[in-house]
């Protein structure tokens, strides 16, 4: 999934980053609510964990902005406030979930995959299609019953692919759900992984090139 992640905190939201991305989601910065807003208007997130003290923008002005734009985007909002009402208060403003802080990080990785189904079209949590068996949750792939080690990215692409369901799904959706706003547009980095999938999944092939469009596993 696409995450974008809105903490002050530099070190407190790199490290929310660096563990979601060893989940295979790719992840974006901002520390503050008007770079949150700025993005959230040119890219795709399926969830934003968003901080509620936020400088510029404040948290609570973020989610409101957020929602009244009809986005699809599902916000996990985090504070240091442990009260009863401020979690109603939260969820009033339009959040999907709330994390008081500290807590732990499977939970908060668990729950923004929670929210991320809510984003797409309900897909069971393991998925297979062409002999491949691709489980989400334990992040494993097997083809015939052989295991396929895979990386992040090469994961994260072929879970789309199979989310599909044989239909097409272009390179810059691929790029958009599985590598983050640093990645160029132009690059090679789509192609390769899935020549490295191609690879590794073995013969017969099962990854075909639509041309003019992406990729689909029939």
């Amino acid at each position: 999934m696409r995450v974008l992640v809105v903490e002050d905190d530099p070190l407190l939201a790199t490290t929310i980053a660096r563990w979601l991305r060893r989940e295979a989601h790719a992840v974006d910065i901002a520390h503050d609510g008007a770079s949150a807003l700025e993005r959230a208007t040119v890219n795709d997130y399926d969830v934003l964990v968003l901080d509620r003290d936020l400088p510029v923008v404040h948290g609570d002005d973020v989610c409101r902005r957020l929602v009244a734009t009809g986005g699809t985007a599902r916000v996990l909002m985090l504070t240091a406030a442990a009260e009863v009402t401020d979690r109603v208060a939260g969820l009033g403003l339009g959040a999907d979930d709330y994390l008081t802080k500290p807590f732990a990080f499977p939970e908060l990785a668990a729950r923004i995959v929670a929210l991320g189904r809510r984003t797409r079209p309900a897909v069971p949590p393991v998925l297979r299609r062409a002999g491949i068996t691709l489980d989400q949750a334990r992040r494993e792939v097997f083809r015939d019953r052989r295991y396929i080690p895979l990386s992040r990215k090469e994961f994260a692409v072929l879970a789309e692919l199979m989310r599909a369901e044989g239909a097409a799904v272009s390179t810059e959706h691929l790029l958009e759900k599985a590598w983050d706003e640093h990645a160029d547009p132009f690059t090679r980095a789509v192609r390769l992984a899935v020549l490295k999938l191609r690879r590794k999944l073995g013969d017969p092939p099962v990854i075909e090139t639509v041309i003019g469009v992406g990729y689909r596993i029939p």
